[in-house]
């Protein structure tokens, strides 16, 4: 996309006497400073070679058995190639699915390195923190490292990924890899020491165990960070179709009971997958799953398994936490968008080499869209939930967001890099990563689009299919390009599909991202109770999101956790980090909002809210006479819709 401010700018400097156009020369006063200068950075990013490793076949052994500290304890040889004197040796950086620079090295502690048993003096580049350089002495033949990954304990530290009944390993949070060769030309032999009796899950192959240490196949670099583990004292497994496994870990055994009929969604999801994409990018393909709210909550893709947490009771109260079950779906889509098919610029041959988010639109968008569909198609969510969340996104992009007025879909894809998921004060108006959901729901209109101009004949599984289901049995990565996304979208059904795509997804200021859900039958509505979804949402977290009345959000506590810019609280002066004491007089819960916003609706006197901000206690008049308000898609008319169709089950005829 062209800069759009180069232009004026420009203009603006021809305009400018010359005299101003041109810096100062320094005063008098500045003669007597001492004024440096800055030499020159060798800071480019030197590229790898696609070239094996010439030193051989590096041993990587973490124990993890010291759960009551959180440690995992790494000792890893590197064997060198004859004559060798220097070597760099990276931290992972910048690591697939994560979109950022994320790796996240602030968790290595005691880091040596020895050779021939004797320690190495080594120090970080000083413009590439993740790298470590080492002079090797004359005849070195294996560099030995050893660290300790130390887990946070704390969620304030980071995720928690080791609790005393289960963890979950990244080998690229606890490996380092010699630099200037593509990491699929780098092999290792991986080796974990576990928990006495813990059960452990991963999609490496060629695993063999003796007690309480399990070793894998040797194995490239790039599959084995692509390859976590989950590892747990309480775990169940179960076969979920050809060649596929759900297998989990849970807090407590008898979370692990799933009820035939559910156990038959997931069955359902890797059957409804293979009939929307036609092919298989992976030999065979693992569901690891966590039932945990003691370990962080993760939803992460790989190409032969996927990394996934649920709340601890998702399966025994799995009607109540229907709301909880999509991220299991969203991941399994990831293996044909994202792993297989992945964007050009976010393809890098190791990791270090900077990614490029600017397809996340895609990748994560029509992950987004199939990850919903799918679902529903399975039964891994009901199609009420799905319609819930189909109507959160479309109601926060026509009510919710005033930052999409100057702030494009894809300019979130940014996101990542720029706020790294932290809270914000006003998150409407910043916007945060939107490319998931607004994207879903330009991604439906996409589907109607081809949909009403074949009569029903084709719709977006057509594109999924070609574009994404290619050359089954290739688990291998396909890379592409805008261009290329818009060359299969025409070959499915022509249409301007490059003005299409500019239009809602490069452009700020566009109207609410309703189109989609209208023309497949549907329309958003407001109503006073919530959707499954949200109500299914705010039970499990003790929330109440009051975003479309009063246009906040609060905790179980009465603390002001989201505003929504420009809001009825947000003109009464009532932000993030306030706490709500009483409402109307009456001591804050959530039934007592609910019932003053009812009340209001039916008079014309402000709703009082006793509000604690620092130390500073207010009554604050907030002048809302809305009601309460949920959105909710509903049929336009009477009979099947177009929407209905497309979250129906296939039959693969």
């Amino acid at each position: 996309m062209k800069n759009r401010f180069a232009l004026p700018l420009a203009a603006l400097a021809l305009s400018l006497p010359i005299a101003d156009a041109i810096a100062a020369p320094p005063t008098s006063a500045d003669e007597n400073r001492s004024r440096p200068m800055q030499a020159a950075l060798n800071d480019a990013t030197p590229l790898p070679a696609d070239t094996p490793w010439p030193g051989g076949t590096i041993d990587l052994n973490i124990d993890a058995s010291d759960t009551v500290r959180g440690l995992y304890k790494v000792t890893e040889t590197i064997p060198v190639a004859p004559g060798t004197s220097e070597l760099t040796l990276l931290f992972p950086k910048f690591i697939p699915g994560k979109h950022a620079a994320r790796g996240p090295i602030n968790l290595l502690a005691d880091v040596r390195f020895f050779a021939d048993g004797k320690p190495l003096t080594w120090m970080r580049d000083p413009l590439d923190v993740y790298a470590f350089r080492l002079s090797l002495p004359a005849g070195t033949k294996a560099v030995t490292a050893k660290f300790v990954h130390t887990s946070p304990l704390e969620s304030k530290e980071g995720r928690i990924s080791m609790t005393q009944e289960m963890f979950n390993l990244q080998w690229d949070m606890m490996s380092l890899y010699p630099a200037g060769h593509y990491i699929r030309r780098i092999a290792f032999n991986p080796t974990v020491t576990v928990p006495a009796g813990w059960t452990v899950y991963t999609a490496l192959d060629g695993k063999t165990r003796s007690g309480d240490t399990v070793h894998w196949g040797t194995v490239d670099y790039e599959t084995l960070v692509d390859s976590p583990i989950f590892a747990g004292k309480y775990a169940k497994s179960w076969e979920v179709g050809k060649d596929a496994r759900l297998d989990v870990v849970a807090d407590d055994p008898k979370y692990l009971e799933l009820a035939p009929q559910n156990l038959q969604s997931f069955k359902n999801m890797f059957t409804q997958a293979d009939y929307l994409f036609g092919a298989r990018h992976f030999d065979h393909y693992t569901t690891l799953l966590a039932l945990t709210d003691r370990m962080g909550g993760i939803g992460l893709e790989h190409h032969r398994s996927s990394e996934n947490q649920y709340e601890p009771t998702a399966f025994t109260d799995w009607d109540d936490m229907d709301w909880d079950h999509n991220v299991v779906a969203h991941e399994l889509v990831h293996s044909w968008n994202g792993k297989y098919r992945r964007p050009a610029d976010l393809w890098t041959p190791d990791f270090r080499t900077p990614m490029q988010n600017s397809l996340l639109w895609v990748y994560e968008g029509q992950t987004q869209f199939w990850g919903w569909v799918l679902a529903a198609r399975s039964g891994v969510q009901t199609k009420e939930t799905v319609l819930g969340q189909f109507a959160r996104a479309a109601a926060f992009y026509s009510e919710g967001q005033p930052g999409r007025e100057w702030r494009s879909v894809a300019d979130t894809t940014n996101d990542p890099i720029i706020n790294a998921r932290r809270p914000r004060p006003f998150p409407s108006l910043t916007r945060n990563e939107d490319y998931y959901t607004e994207g879903a729901l330009v991604w439906l209109e996409a589907d109607q689009i081809i949909r009403a101009g074949t009569r029903g004949k084709k719709g977006l599984d057509d594109f999924a299919r070609r574009f994404f289901g290619q050359n089954d049995g290739d688990w291998g990565v396909s890379t592409y390009t805008f261009d290329d996304v818009v060359a299969d979208l025409n070959a499915v059904y022509p249409y301007d599909w490059a003005q299409f795509l500019t239009t809602r997804m490069l452009t700020p200021g566009q109207p609410a991202p309703l189109k989609g859900i209208e023309m497949a039958g549907y329309k958003l509505v407001f109503r006073d109770k919530p959707n499954s979804y949200e109500k299914g949402r705010m039970t499990s977290s003790k929330s109440l999101d009051l975003t479309y009345s009063l246009g906040m959000t609060l905790d179980k506590d009465g603390d002001v956790t989201s505003t929504l810019w420009d809001g009825p609280t947000f003109k009464a002066g009532i932000v993030d980090g306030a706490r709500i004491l009483a409402v109307n007089s009456i001591a804050y819960s959530a039934d007592a909002m609910r019932n003053a916003i009812k009340a209001a609706a039916k008079g014309k006197e402000p709703i009082q809210l006793l509000v604690k901000r620092g130390e500073n206690v207010t009554t604050v008049p907030v002048d809302y006479h809305g009601g309460l308000r949920y959105p909710w898609l509903t049929p336009a008319k009477p009979g099947e819709q177009g929407l209905d169709n497309l979250l129906a089950p296939r039959t693969g005829k």
